[in-house]
Order: structure tokens, then sequence, then C-alpha cells
């Protein structure tokens, strides 16, 4: 049997689905995960359908391209209208701002291209000396270090980064602090886990009373982590637990913090559907600001639309409403066309349940 079989495997499944059973407190408990790719192993293996009633599974704020707030979008727009070069992931081109979007720009001639990685945007800086490159940085914990780790090898003078990165804890306090939205365990996130480590989420546990475990990506992980989420509520503990322990490790990647710490500052930023979120955001250092096209480039005072009128991704994203609930899903609002931003990217919750739900 092999490995990913064995992460599969059905009987095992059945005997923690009993286990759920058998834990399940006599009242409705909301467990959220903040993570696209769990949606995705979650809505793909149809893990709700094996769950009680009473146990329901709510995603969260977990896309990073969804959260991207439109002005930082509408400052990419502004430098390709201005002849610069856009870099930045595929999902990113195509996210709605508040009356464009980067591809829409490609397609009136601007120069935005697609690419894998920031050391490929810092390739096409050197290929073209007599042009400003911005790479548009978009991500967690996750991608943040390699973006990190470009700017302390010195990359060329016509080099820069907008950045909208951003970390996860703080997103999970705002969620634990509306009222009215119940949170009774955490699903964390597995690829930010390998970054930041299992004990970085100890503190938000004790603080909020709510339970959380890191979780790998097999469906068997999903059901072992709520499984595990479980047995804390049932045994009055709130901690922070490890079920990807093959992958996670307690501390993280202390290079990959060492080199976040070097070129980074966490400061307030702005989440689309959440508002402004206290340092939550990774900001260029001061050291590395001949890099920061926020400080490099001149923009206009944006009036910025973060929801379309009619969208409510907002409230998607807040694990407010299921994406079937919107007017707009699968009519106005399709992977083709997008209306919102969790439409778009592949971690986005409207465009994984409009995969897996619509023929």
């Amino acid at each position: 049997m092999s490995e990913r079989k064995g992460f599969r495997d059905a009987r095992y499944a059945q005997a923690i689905v009993k286990e759920i059973e058998t834990l399940s407190p006599q009242r409705d408990i909301r467990i959220v995960h903040v993570c696209g790719t769990h949606e995705d192993t979650i809505s793909q293996h149809g893990i709700r359908s094996l769950l009680p009633q009473s146990v329901r599974l709510v995603a969260g704020p977990g896309c990073p391209v969804c959260v991207c707030a439109a002005e930082d979008i509408d400052m990419a727009i502004e430098l390709a209208r201005k002849g610069h070069i856009i870099t930045t992931f595929g999902d990113m081109i195509r996210v709605p701002s508040t009356s464009s979007s980067l591809a829409k720009e490609r397609a009136s001639g601007a120069d935005v291209r697609v690419v894998y990685g920031v050391s490929e945007a810092v390739s096409i800086a050197l290929e073209n000396p007599d042009k400003e490159v911005v790479f548009v940085a978009v991500g967690f914990e996750t991608t943040a270090p390699t973006i990190a780790l470009e700017l302390l090898r010195d990359p060329p003078a016509n080099f820069s980064i907008l950045t909208s990165l951003k970390v996860i804890p703080p997103a999970m306090e705002i969620l634990v602090s509306i009222e009215g939205l119940e949170v009774d365990g955490f699903i964390t996130p597995g690829h930010v886990s390998t970054i930041i480590g299992s004990n970085a989420f100890q503190p938000f546990a004790e603080k909020s009373g709510v339970p959380c475990v890191v979780a790998g990506f097999e469906p068997l992980d999903v059901l072992e982590s709520i499984r595990m989420i479980l047995r804390q509520i049932h045994e009055g503990r709130t901690d922070s637990e490890n079920e990807y322990t093959r992958v996670v490790k307690p501390e993280g990647n202390l290079s990959a913090q060492k080199v976040l710490a070097e070129a980074f500052q966490l400061r307030d930023a702005p989440w689309r559907g959440l508002g402004i979120i206290k340092k939550s955001g990774y900001y260029i250092k001061e050291k590395y600001s001949d890099h920061d096209a926020r400080l490099r480039f001149e923009f206009p005072k944006f009036e910025s639309l973060d929801i379309l009128p009619g969208c409510r991704c907002h409230e998607v994203i807040l694990g407010m409403i299921d994406p079937v609930d919107c007017p707009l899903f699968g009519n106005r609002c399709t992977p083709e066309n997008p209306y919102g931003p969790c439409m778009v990217g592949h971690e986005g919750t409207c465009r994984i349940r409009h995969e897996y739900t619509i023929d």
C-alpha cells in the first residue's frame, strides 16, 4: 500500500468517524479552517457528509488571493498603466479590483507577466535593465520566506516588490472576536505551520479558549484533526496540537523565520472582507526600502472598493455564509467570469465549491 493510499484508507476513516460521533457533545459544534487547500480536500472527498449534523466545518480566510485588498491591486494596476513590467502569480491577475484587473490591463496592452516565483521576476529585471520590474507579492507565511530571501540577495536596482503578504494568527483573533460568529475549534494550516510551527498557535489557543490542531492535507489528516479538536473539547482543554507531525515541527522552520525577521516587519494591514487587522502584514524593512514599490513610486489617492455591489465574498471569507447562499454563485459569478475574489484562485472557497457542486 502506498503512503498516499494509506492516508485514504476507508476502514480507518470509518473508525475515526465513529469516534467523532462518540465525542460530539449534545450541541452544535463549529470548526473553522483557514486554508484553501484544506477546503479543497474537504469538498473533494465529501468530508462534511461523513460528519454528524451537529459538527459543522466552515471555511475561513484561508486564500491569500481572496483577502488581498483592492487597494493593493489598484496600486499594481496603476504601475502597469505607467508602463512598468508587472509580475505576479497566475491567480492574482484575474482578481477583480475596484474597476479593473491585471488581466484586463494586460489585454489592453500592459506588460503583465505570470511567474512561478519571485526569482523568475528577478531574472526578468536582469533581462530588462531599462525597465522597472515590480513583483506583486501575495501569500501567507508559506511564500513570504522566499520573497524575503531575494531581498537579502541584493536584487537588481530596477527590481521592486509590492507586498500584500499576510500572517494567519491575527486573522484568527478577529474571527473569534466577532459577536455571533461562534468558533469551537480551528484546523490550523499545515503549509503555514511548516514555517511558524505548531507552537505558534498555543498563545492564541490559551487566550481565546479555542482548541487548535495543525492538519495535513489528506482526507484522514482532516478527519483526525476534527477528532483531536473534539477530544480537547471533551476533556476541557484548549491547546495547539499537531496532527501533521510528519512535516510540521513544534518550533517550525527557524531558518525561514530568521530570513523573515531580517527582511520584513509586521504592520497593520488591510484584508479584503475583514478590514484592517493589527500587525497582520509583512512590510519591507527600511534597510531594503530601495526595493519597496510602495516607497519607490508615487500613487494617487485611491478610493478602492473591496466588495463590488451584490458580492458576498466578505461573508464567505468570514465563514458567515456558504458560497451557495450567494445569489451570484454559479450565475453572474463563475470561474470563467469571476465577479468576486473567492471565485478566482484555486484556494478560493467559491471556486472550490463550484468545482465540486456544479456539473
